[in-house]
């Protein structure tokens, strides 16, 4: 044998001697028989299905290592014909993704990949393989984890699904909703420096004229250069969690730079020895600036400085506003030089995608406050405190004062807590806060924002302390104590501070005032709001004030009230019913940040005294499980649930549940009452999840006492369902709105019936319930889709994969979908419907309960399916380009149905259809009609282009089908019984069928031929010989098709297919 390198053989057998042969199949394309050195080839494991002649021989290895192997053989040939043909551009992109897939290959096969680092290169491997497919007009692989699939080993509406997946995803790419900013300092340009700086960077909201996120703080030397340069995570950082409203032209990245130095830039060295915090620039960039490109290396922004020091709180905005007499530049050529990044995805993502950022050390920028989304397990207890302003007097002196700030955090025992004080990400905490100053100003402003990470068990007592000095700008530098202000963290009451600005008192001091001592000023009043009594002392001190604006974002303290008397319940027996009542007043955070002790009260309560608080408590549980409805709270579902599993011990607790529910649906028809009963019935999931788990805990307890009991409740309570789920409402009513609540959440209870109840019995549960839905078409069109949607929610659902509880439900299910495909409605919901109920059942299953699903399905559904797929296809397409992609999946699905139940037919099954027919001329119809489907399924727009392995599989089950009903054709519609318009319909068909570009082997690589071969055979051949044989069955009759070898059959008479039709005579 004359071989190549990549060319695969099947060995034979192994002859020993001075030189190794061996007899193998060269099978690439064409078999031959031959010998060859065996020092020519690599030998690799693999297994041989359907021995004899048409075997196919599978490597063992992953199968993204052999469709790789296969696809680069195949883009070989074809790189280098686009050379030939002049595609330059085309030609070296593919030659360096061939060589990137190279690499990624060998990665794979030497397999010292880590899990996760194997699943990103796979990742790599089949995008890039698509890519090429797809610029080469290749065909669209199907795949499942990265591994493509045998059509054979999965239902077509499956394959249906991955096709369509990969085609929609190649031409929508999933756009991002979680977005993060990457900033790196890299130094700031300036002539005249001579002084260390601080640079902090933020995000501000210039439309809510606020800032949205902490602050990123870091230190530049005299140079202007990053003051700790082995630190990397000190001089750059991530944003993270911008949602995509965030991405906007009016976020801005704010920059403000503080020179460490002396009062005055242009003093002598020697003028003073005390260093200051000072204003020194600004600098801004719109968010939308990244947009385009997401990315700016080494990006230089413009430094600014306010004309008047007093403006330096808003310079910032004065920029972004454009207010150019209000600021001016620092210096020709000052510049901060910036790398900015947009990165896209959950940050875990980010993780693995940009390892080496994070490996040599990034800090996390918060936004301000909690996120969008509340995760559970979130552990925050961060004090966000802004020092806005302050209003001094002179204090005898002829100018004013230069005001410098300190801020402690002090203990209840007077002790400076230390590292407690956060100036931002990038800077370690610290134990206290100097304000920068502002020159000769008694009305300061800073708008600085700190953040103050206490832990709960040092909030109770804590209060923060700020000492006001005049720093003078003599020789000395001296820095005088003239005055404090503080604030307690936490209320007597227990409440902690509430959000907003206050106005504290200035206290009036001198230098040597001993403040350790915190006993003898926290008696005093510290804020304007509060006095206590006449106190005179109080009243001489409110001259100067100090403003401070503090905001809470804690997952363990509370600033409600109501929230407090709700968990105190038992020292305030007589507050329970105010508490209950103004449950649904408090903001959900607070509720959720407390779920487990808000849930404990609750149940509390109601074992406490059900009869007087049962209605109010179960009201409560309703309002919070709504609560976790809401977006920004639903990820907190998976704690109920823990909680229920784990926590939950309200073993009587079932019985109240139970009646006031059932109170509920017995009252749908009281027009009051239907607001709150469309709150109950919207949480009907996790009512029933206390109820079982309350019963589950009862049976334990008690041995399984009252069994029976329970049962009769739950059935009178489903009767009670019954009954409100069969009420007629005539066109949009309040009653139907409630019926449509209902039946959105109903499938979510069938899993928890089934921890109590037998599946079969909560099938017949589910039956009835679903049985007892009103048949009326013409009613509210919005209830009539939301049955739709719970009856494909229970094809979803886990009580429909069991093969005993499915033979109870289908007949209710395609009763349902009966309806609505004879009026046409809901065709998308009924695609999707139908799809999953075929994904259920295997190819080839012989099971008993499969195949008598089968027959329910034929007897139910075959003829509508039919005749709904020849009405969406006389339709015109839609305009529209989102219609039509609509319109073009609810038909393909609607095709992959259909032909998922004819694979899944059995003999037995289509003599049963051909016998069910009473007459001749219902056979005849639904002969004619199903051949007209065919004609329709083989049209070449029926797949896009590239779906060869799906047109593939639609041929099999084609003539799989015909050569069943080819034999009802000669038994009913020969002789006397001849009907012309039905074996030109066959004819027809078969014709066409054979002329598919998709069955003409000898336009495919030798590859793909190969493998069409080894898995349908040659499909042409098969028909062409079916073809002969009916025509020999018409005998006199085939003169009515006297002009058939000049048109239709004439078309067949070509070199490559006369092997099919020789022998035919006319």
């Amino acid at each position: 044998l004359s071989l190549e390198i990549g060319d695969t053989v099947q060995i034979l057998e192994k002859c020993d001697g001075e030189v190794f042969f061996f007899f193998v199949f060269y099978i690439n394309c064409f078999i031959f028989q031959g010998i060859f050195p065996s020092n020519y080839i690599h030998l690799k494991n693999a297994c041989v299905k359907n021995k004899g002649q048409f075997e196919m021989v599978i490597p063992t290895e992953d199968s993204v290592i052999t469709e790789m192997t296969s696809t680069l053989r195949d883009w070989g040939t074809m790189w280098k014909q686009l050379y030939v043909r002049n595609e330059g551009d085309l030609f070296h992109r593919l030659w360096h993704i061939m060589n990137e897939i190279l690499d990624l290959r060998r990665q794979v096969l030497v397999g010292h990949l880590t899990h996760d680092r194997m699943k990103d290169v796979k990742r790599h491997i089949t995008a890039r393989l698509d890519w090429g497919n797809e610029q080469l007009g290749l065909d669209l692989v199907p795949r499942k984890e990265y591994a493509m699939v045998d059509p054979e080993e999965i239902s077509i509406t499956e394959l249906y699904r991955l096709m369509e997946h990969r085609h929609r995803k190649k031409d929508a790419p999933v756009q991002a909703s979680s977005h993060h900013l990457f900033v790196q300092m890299k130094s700031l340009m300036c002539s005249n420096l001579g002084e260390e700086l601080e640079v902090i960077f933020s995000l501000f909201d210039s439309k809510e004229n606020r800032p949205i996120s902490e602050r990123f703080f870091l230190r530049l030397n005299r140079n202007g250069l990053p003051k700790c340069p082995e630190k990397p995570e000190r001089h750059c950082s991530l944003f993270v969690d911008l949602g995509s409203s965030e991405l906007r032209k009016d976020i801005y990245i704010t920059v403000h730079i503080i020179r460490i130095g002396r009062m005055g830039a242009g003093e002598k060295k020697n003028a003073c020895n005390v260093q200051y915090r000072r204003p020194f620039g600004c600098a801004v960039l719109s968010i939308a600036d990244l947009l385009a490109g997401d990315s700016k290396d080494d990006l230089i922004l413009k430094v600014y400085m306010c004309n008047t020091e007093s403006d330096w709180y808003q310079i910032h905005e004065n920029i972004i506003k454009k207010l150019n007499a209000r600021y001016n530049l620092t210096g020709s050529n000052a510049g901060l030089a910036v790398s900015l990044q947009l990165l896209h995805g959950d940050i875990e993502q980010i993780r693995r995608e940009y390892t080496s950022r994070f490996t040599h050390g990034v800090s996390i920028t918060r936004k301000l406050g909690f996120s969008n989304i509340i995760m559970p397990g979130e552990m925050r207890n961060d004090l966000y405190i802004t020092v806005e302003r302050g209003e001094f007097e002179k204090g005898g002196k002829s100018v004013a004062r230069n005001v410098e700030v300190t801020m402690h955090v002090v203990d209840s025992s007077g002790q400076i807590l230390k590292d407690f004080i956060s100036f931002g990400s990038g800077e370690p905490p610290a134990s206290e806060y100097h304000s920068f100053v502002l020159y000769h100003n008694n009305g300061p402003r800073w708008a600085e924002l700190l953040k103050l990470p206490i832990p709960v068990d040092k909030f109770r007592g804590a209060h923060i302390r700020c000492e006001f000095r005049h720093c003078s700008t003599k020789e000395k530098g001296e820095k005088k104590l003239f005055g404090f202000s503080f604030m307690p963290l936490m209320q007597e009451n227990g409440r902690t501070l509430p959000d907003g600005t206050h106005e504290l008192i200035v206290h009036k001091c001198e230098e040597n005032t001993n403040l350790q001592d915190s006993g003898r000023y926290l008696k005093l009043p510290f804020s304007k709001g509060i006095f206590l009594g006449n106190n005179s002392q109080a009243i001489k001190t409110t001259k100067e004030s100090f403003w401070i604006t503090s905001f809470l974002c804690s997952t363990k303290l509370t600033q409600n009230g109501d929230m407090l008397d709700l968990l105190k319940w038992r020292t305030h027996p007589d507050k329970i019913a105010g508490c209950l009542s103004k449950l649904k007043e408090i903001d959900g955070s607070e509720i959720v940040k407390f779920l487990q002790d808000t849930l404990d009260t609750l149940f509390g309560i109601l074992d406490e005294n059900s009869q007087k608080y049962g209605s109010k408590v179960f009201d409560c549980l309703v309002h919070i499980i709504n609560l976790l409805q809401d977006s920004k709270f639903h990820h907190f579902k998976p704690v109920m649930d823990t909680y229920i599993e784990s926590h939950f011990a309200g073993a009587l607790a079932y019985r109240d549940l139970i009646k006031v529910l059932k109170w509920h649906i017995d009252r749908v028809t009281e027009v009051e009452l239907h607001e709150h009963i469309q709150e109950v019935l919207k949480a009907q999931e996790y009512i029933f999840k206390y109820i079982v788990q309350s019963r589950r805990l009862f049976s334990i307890a008690t041995g399984g006492q009252n069994e029976e009991e329970f049962r009769c409740c739950i059935q009178e309570l489903l009767m009670s369902v019954r009954f409100f789920l069969s009420q007629e409402s005539k066109g949009t009513s309040a009653l139907s709105q409630l019926q449509a609540v209902f039946l959105s959440s109903f499938p979510s209870v069938y899993s928890e019936l089934l921890k109590l109840f037998d599946v079969r019995e909560v099938a017949n549960l589910v039956h009835d319930a679903l049985g007892s839905l009103p048949t009326v078409m013409h009613g509210d069109e919005s209830l009539q889709a939301v049955k739709l949607q719970s009856i494909g929610k229970t094809v979803e659902s886990h009580l429909y994969t069991n093969p005993d509880s499915r033979y109870i439900l289908l007949p209710v299910v395609l009763h349902h979908l009966h309806m609505h495909l004879q009026e046409q409605k809901d065709l998308i919901m009924c695609a999707r419907i139908l799809s999953n109920i075929f994904c259920l059942i295997k190819k080839n299953s012989s099971e008993k309960s499969v195949l008598e699903e089968i027959d329910v399905i034929v007897n139910s559904l075959l003829d509508i399916l039919l005749r709904t797929i020849l009405e969406i296809t006389s339709r015109p397409q839609p305009s529209g380009s989102a219609m039509r992609l609509q319109f073009q999946d609810v038909t393909g699905e609607f095709v992959s149905c259909l032909l998922s139940l004819l694979r899944q037919m059995t003999d037995r099954h289509y003599q049963q259809l051909l016998d069910s027919f009473n007459t001749k001329e219902d056979l005849r119809d639904f002969l004619l009609q199903i051949f007209t489907v065919f004609r329709i399924l083989i049209r070449p727009e029926m797949f896009p282009k590239d779906w060869t392995v799906m047109r593939l599989v639609a041929n099999n089950v084609i003539i799989t089908t015909v050569l069943y009903l080819s034999d009802a054709l000669r038994k009913n519609f020969l002789n006397e019984n001849f009907d012309y318009k039905i074996w030109d319909s066959y004819f027809f068909l078969a014709v066409i069928f054979i002329n598919q570009l998709c069955l003409q082997l000898e336009m495919f690589t030798p590859s793909k031929k190969k493998k069409v071969l080894e898995k349908y055979g040659d499909m042409r051949v098969t028909m062409g010989c079916e073809i002969f044989s009916m025509w020999q069955n018409l005998g006199k009759y085939k003169y009515h098709w006297r002009l058939l070898r000049y048109c239709h059959l004439n078309s067949i008479f070509s070199p490559a297919r006369y092997v099919v039709v020789k022998k035919w005579s006319f």
